[in-house]
C-alpha cells in the first residue's frame, strides 16, 4: 500500500510513522542504522531490502562497528569528493576503495577509522627482517646468496628438516633472506598489499594469515625436499597475496580500484 509501484522504495517519514502506530518490536540500534542508511542515499528513502538485510544481521563488521560507536549519520557526498584531505586521509580513503566493495562500506570506514591502533604488524616483521639482514649481511660480508655462507646455515632462525624438533624455526625463518632480492621483493609485497589488509581487516586476521602462510611453506618443505634449507617470508607474502586476490574476485563487481584486472593477473602470478 506505501509502494504502489513497487519500487522497493519508501520515505523515512512514512516508514517512522509506520513502525510507531503498528509498535513494531525492533531493535533500535538497527532502526538508527537503517535511517542513517536512508539519509547516505539521494532521495533519503528507506529500501526494502536493506532493512531486510539489516533485521536478518547480513551487515558486515564496519557496520556494527559504526552501531556501537553511536555514529548515525554519514555525509551524502562520494568519498572521492572530498577535498583538502591531509597525506594520511587520503592514503585512508586510498585503502577503502582498495579493500571495500561498497560506497556504504567505504564511508562508514572512513569517517570511523582511527589511527591507534596503527597497522603495526607488516612494518614491525618488514623492518625485523631488514635489519636481520644487514645484521647477517655485515658480519659475513656477503649480501647475495648467503645461504652459500657456511655460518649463515649455523643460524638458530633457519629451517631446515633436520631440525624439526626445535618448533621455533617453522616460523623464524621468515627473518632470513636469501639475498637483496628476495628480501625486496617480499618487503614490498608485504607493504603494499600487507598493510591496506591490516588497517581494514585488523592485527589479529592479518597476523594470524601472514603466520599461516610461513608455516604452511615449512610444512611444505618438510614432506616434498627433506635436504633443502628454507629461508625468507615468501610463504606469507602469499598468502597475502592470495587473500588479496580472493577480496579482489568476490568483489569484483563493486570494486573500485584501478586495472583491477591487471593487478588479479599479477597477484596470480606471484
Amino acid at each position: 500500500q506505501l509502494d504502489p509501484e513497487n519500487t522497493g522504495f519508501i520515505g523515512v517519514e512514512t516508514f517512522a510513522s509506520l513502525v510507531h502506530s503498528h509498535e513494531l518490536p525492533l531493535d533500535p540500534a538497527k532502526l538508527d542504522m537503517l535511517v542513517a542508511l536512508a539519509q547516505g542515499n539521494d532521495e533519503g528513502q528507506v529500501c526494502y531490502q536493506e532493512l531486510v538485510d539489516l533485521i536478518s544481521s547480513k551487515r558486515s563488521s564496519s557496520f556494527k562497528r559504526a552501531i556501537a560507536n553511536g555514529q548515525r549519520a554519514l555525509p551524502r557526498d562520494v568519498l572521492l569528493d572530498e577535498t583538502g584531505l591531509g597525506i594520511y586521509k587520503r592514503f585512508v580513503r586510498y585503502v577503502a576503495y582498495e579493500i571495500l566493495p561498497c560506497e556504504m562500506d567505504r564511508r562508514w570506514y572512513f569517517y570511523q577509522h582511527r589511527t591507534c591502533p596503527p597497522p603495526v604488524f607488516m612494518a614491525a616483521v618488514t623492518l625485523t627482517q631488514i635489519i636481520v639482514f644487514l645484521c647477517y649481511g655485515a658480519r659475513l660480508n656477503k649480501w647475495v646468496l648467503q645461504t652459500y655462507h657456511p655460518e649463515y646455515m649455523k643460524s638458530p632462525l633457519v629451517y631446515h628438516p633436520g631440525h624439526r624438533a626445535r618448533a621455533w624455526r617453522f616460523l623464524t625463518y621468515m627473518f632470513m633472506h636469501v639475498g637483496l632480492e628476495q628480501l625486496g621483493f617480499n618487503a614490498l609485497l608485504q607493504l603494499m598489499i600487507g598493510v591496506p589488509l591490516e588497517m581494514v581487516h585488523g592485527i589479529l586476521r592479518i597476523s594470524f594469515l601472514y603466520l599461516a602462510g610461513v608455516l604452511a611453506g615449512s610444512l611444505t618443505v618438510s614432506i616434498t625436499d627433506m635436504r633443502a634449507p628454507l629461508v625468507g617470508g615468501s610463504g606469507g607474502v602469499y598468502a597475502l597475496c592470495s587473500a588479496h586476490l580472493a577480496n579482489v574476485v568476490m568483489n569484483w563487481a563493486g570494486m573500485r580500484c584501478p586495472y583491477k584486472l591487471l593487478r588479479m593477473v599479477l597477484a596470480l602470478v606471484c
